[in-house]
């Protein structure tokens, strides 16, 4: 009878978690939140901290307060302190629960092996270049061309600079959206140099 009511609990519990809404931002709160009680702007400080900011949006300081508030009401961190630190406000402190974590994990695991379309914005706007004139749209990937390298070498001497002031040498894993963010970039600019010479040669 206790096996098959557990049973009955995890598949309730499955059920209810399908019903959250996944995003980046609440994957990485249940992660960071795992073992590691944090308010919400020390999550947001530590997201910047560690440059996840170019790959979790946390531009919106509301949008953590939200992420954090769904994630309670489903039950998958909790509060489990307030604090105050001088002159400022009270802080409450959240942990991620044991169904949050197995939840992160799943997450994490089929975003990890499961493409999926994230509709970026630049292949949407090159399925309607042929609304601007011949020499607009070339104008406009040149522009974007020659912003993207500037974006390249920035964020070389960014991760250079990082590497530099860690308190220990970062692993593989630590790295490999950094690896990734960069060869996307790279194959980017390869892309337009070879689409402007075919479009203008």
């Amino acid at each position: 009878m206790a096996r098959a009511a557990s049973r009955d609990r995890e598949t309730a519990d499955h059920e209810q978690d399908a019903t959250v809404r996944r995003s980046p931002l609440a994957m990485a709160v249940l992660v960071l939140l795992t073992g590691h009680p944090q308010h919400p702007y020390g999550l947001r400080q530590r997201i910047r901290e560690w440059q996840k900011d170019q790959v979790i949006n946390v531009t919106q300081a509301n949008a953590i307060y939200q992420t954090i508030g769904r994630l309670e009401r489903h039950g998958l961190i909790e509060a489990v302190e307030t604090a105050r630190e001088e002159r400022r406000p009270e802080r409450t402190l959240y942990l991620t629960t044991d169904r949050g974590r197995q939840l992160s994990r799943r997450w994490v695991r089929e975003l990890l092996s499961t493409p999926i379309n994230e509709y970026p914005s630049f292949p949407a706007a090159l399925s309607f270049a042929s609304a601007l004139p011949h020499d607009d749209m070339v104008a406009a990937l040149v522009e974007r061309l020659r912003t993207a390298e500037r974006q390249l070498v920035a964020f070389d001497a960014a991760t250079e600079e990082g590497l530099a002031a860690a308190d220990r040498p970062p692993s593989l894993l630590d790295l490999a959206d950094h690896e990734y963010r960069r060869a996307m970039a790279e194959a980017e600019l390869t892309w337009l140099r070879g689409f402007l010479d075919r479009i203008t040669g």
